[in-house]
């Protein structure tokens, strides 16, 4: 028995020593496959590199010039018989010493040159002498372009000083209208030559060695043709091969030869090692089965494994028609204690919460860890919802009370999802489905309850994902309008400044409540796009209202982020709006959670120079020492608070107590909710020095401002001439 032992190891280790030399003459064949394939490959590369290169050469010359030709402030000055200043300064002094093009013409519907600029001065020659046919061939396709069509063309053309990328586009409105009639349209030509200095740019940038410009007629097998509009080669850019593949295998064809012999070694020892280990593997297999389906912070079966029990119960349930039930819970303000406290203390309270949750489970139920701060309870139950909801119930009533995490107490809560598999009818998968949607119900609907499943709440899901989606798009494509609502100065009765509100008309739907859509965006995580794009767009129309304060509401979604205040020193450059113009208005909720973050984001703001303001005070939780601690610009007091002023004592007591307060602390207040002069007049008196409501003006668009300004403008140039006569 022992021989015939040996000689089966001595053959397969003879048929081993076959294999290996044989597996080494077909790896090292391949090797040598491998390396020429790879030359070849990185030939292509760089080959479609190249082209790319060119192509991003191309678009990124078609990208400025729409910047500079669709320009409602171009539209104008460039038609205008005064306005040859304007277009020197702003394209043809613009091509000096610019990476975005270094030549910049405008010419008419005859091809006449109206300016043409080089290196930020004017240019010499005229431009039949300078460029090739081909640019009016760019030309002569953005003159034919239908109304529908976007007038405007790129390509690469010959010209006296090499080789240029050129476009032609016409000069119109941003949104693509042109009151000029046919025949007296200009157009605007930018070019961007394609120097020495640019090639090797491109080279450096793609990683493509010894690449320079050469003549169409010279021949390299590694080169990329440029042609123009006309299909004309103009020149090619060519390089040096890497021939990687060649390298890479005289590197390792002697170090593979040595692996092979190494494996063939360790194979024989493997073969030795393998049939000790066999049976001692057996075992670890079983038990790594089952750790594979246990969490190790809890304890507690993980999803895998409550997959694995649901599976399990539902065939027990399909035989003997009883039912199978599941509890989704999510704990609501673990992340508050994980933020405040750190993770070991929310690594104790997860285990704290397993261990209460173990104890109310019924028998024969599986509790599972199945996420971060999510549980999960299934169970077999001859009762349809009744164990389920009275186990719900419990697990509330246990989590409601304070837990002792070492030195600190926590409170926290669950929302709760709960699903049924009526006679093991319902596979997991939908099972599972059912009720972790019925636990976000739960949490939507104001956390620390239970919620059933219910049909309705998968249309529910369906239209609010198709909200989102239409959301989402209507950001990105900037289809939202913002509504100014004016504030008034309680004294003088002039408006000084708005606040600007966002509204959405769906497509299909028509308007939308923001208190529909904002929520949805803070969930979805929308919200920082959304809340930029506001401020933006306030901003832009605000400096057409020199004498005017813009407002902006600023979410808590907003705020956690640590780098919202360089977006707002970004949106304030962009726009070339003043810092002290801007207030930003935040709610109390985050300041609850967060006091520390919340205090350095608005060190942060009001280093930039804006002012912030905290919204609906008086709503909620709002006391003397968020005054003191945040040092907020300005106080807005709640409509609530100003909704019963004339009628309740009571609501005045407090309303010129809050006021006193915040005079007393030296910050302006602004009252909302306005809707009557007696209301206005009566918090006048109280000490507010700013107003708003639908009394002094709704939400309205930007237009309906400019009027109102326009008015008062011209009320006080009436009234000074009158004072002068």
């Amino acid at each position: 028995m022992s021989f015939g032992r040996h000689a089966t190891v001595a053959g397969v280790l003879f048929s081993f020593a076959i294999v290996v030399a044989i597996v080494t003459l077909l790896v090292l064949s391949a090797l040598q496959r491998v390396a020429d394939r790879s030359n070849v490959l990185d030939d292509e590369r760089s080959r479609e590199t190249m082209s790319g290169a060119l192509k991003t050469f191309e678009m990124q010359l078609g990208a400025t010039l729409n910047d500079y030709a669709a320009w409602d402030d171009a539209a104008v000055n460039v038609y205008a018989a005064d306005g040859m200043a304007w277009t020197i300064s702003n394209y043809g002094e613009m091509s000096v010493n610019s990476s975005l093009f270094d030549m910049a013409i405008v010419i008419d519907d005859a091809k006449k040159p109206i300016m043409a600029y080089q290196e930020g001065k004017p240019m010499d020659g005229a431009l039949n002498e300078f460029f090739s046919p081909s640019l009016w061939t760019l030309f002569d396709k953005v003159k034919a372009a239908a109304p529908q069509d976007n007038p405007e063309a790129t390509g690469f053309v010959s010209t006296k000083a090499g080789i240029a990328v050129v476009g032609v586009a016409l000069v119109r409105e941003k949104s693509g209208a042109l009151d000029i009639p046919a025949g007296k349209h200009r157009y605007l030509i930018f070019a961007r030559h394609l120097n020495a200095d640019k090639v090797a740019e491109l080279g450096a940038t793609y990683v493509i060695g010894g690449l320079k410009l050469v003549a169409p007629e010279f021949e390299t097998p590694y080169s990329v043709t440029i042609t123009d509009a006309q299909s004309v080669a103009l020149g090619k850019l060519v390089w040096v091969s890497r021939v990687p593949g060649d390298i890479g295998y005289g590197e390792v064809r002697p170090m593979v030869v040595k692996a092979v012999g190494l494996v063939g070694l360790f194979f024989i020892v493997l073969l030795i090692i393998g049939w000790l280990a066999l049976r001692r593997l057996k075992a670890e297999e079983i038990n790594a089965r089952e750790e594979a389906n246990r969490d190790r912070l809890s304890g507690l079966m993980n999803r895998d494994g409550l997959g694995t029990a649901i599976d399990a119960f539902v065939a027990e349930a399909a035989d003997t028609r009883r039912n199978v039930l599941i509890l989704y819970l999510d704990l609501d303000g673990f992340k508050e204690v994980n933020d405040a406290y750190g993770h070991g203390t929310g690594d104790q309270l997860i285990r704290a919460v397993a261990a209460g949750l173990n104890v109310l489970i019924p028998e024969g139920a599986v509790l599972a860890r199945i996420g971060g701060d999510e549980f999960a309870i299934a169970f077999v139950s001859e009762s349809e919802h009744a164990v389920a909801l009275q186990l719900s119930e419990q697990i509330l009533d246990f989590l409601a009370e304070p837990l002792e995490i070492g030195r600190r107490v926590v409170v926290i809560g669950a929302s709760i999802g709960i699903a049924m598999s009526e006679g093991g009818a319902i596979d997991r998968e939908e099972l599972v489905r059912r009720a972790d949607l019925a636990m976000y119900k739960a949490k939507e609907a104001g956390r620390a309850r239970m919620t059933l499943y219910d049909p309705a709440m998968d249309a529910d899901r369906a239209e609010r994902n198709a909200l989102e989606l239409d959301l989402r798009m209507a950001i990105e494509g900037g289809d939202l309008q913002i509504a100014y609502q004016p504030l008034i100065d309680a004294a003088t009765h002039e408006m000084t400044g708005v606040e600007a509100l966002v509204r959405w008309n769906r497509p299909g739907h028509g308007p939308v409540s923001p208190e529909v859509f904002i929520p949805i965006a803070e969930t979805s995580g929308l919200i920082e796009a959304l809340g930029l794009f506001v401020l933006r767009k306030a901003c832009e129309t605000a400096k057409q209202w020199p004498e005017l304060r813009i407002s902006v509401n600023v979410s808590p979604g907003q705020f956690r982020n640590p780098a919202f205040a360089d977006y707002v020193r970004y949106v304030l450059k962009q726009t070339e709006i003043e810092a002290k113009r801007v207030t930003l208005e935040v709610t109390e909720g985050y300041m609850i959670q967060n006091p520390q973050r919340t205090r350095q984001a608005i060190e942060r703001l009001k280093a930039l120079g804006v002012k912030v303001a905290l919204d609906d005070f008086g709503s909620g939780f709002s006391s003397i020492g968020y005054l003191r601690q945040f040092g907020f610009d300005r106080i807005k007091i709640d409509r609530s608070l100003v909704m019963n002023i004339l009628e309740s004592e009571s609501q005045r007591e407090m309303l010129q107590a809050t006021v006193a307060l915040a005079r007393s602390l030296d910050i302006p207040v602004t009252a909302e909710g306005i809707e009557t002069e007696e209301q206005g007049i009566a918090v006048r008196l109280f000490g507010c020095d700013t107003l708003q409501g639908y009394f002094f003006g709704r939400p309205m668009p930007a237009e309906q401002i400019t009027e109102r300004l326009m008015h008062v403008r011209a009320a006080k140039v009436t009234s000074r001439r009158t004072n002068a006569a």
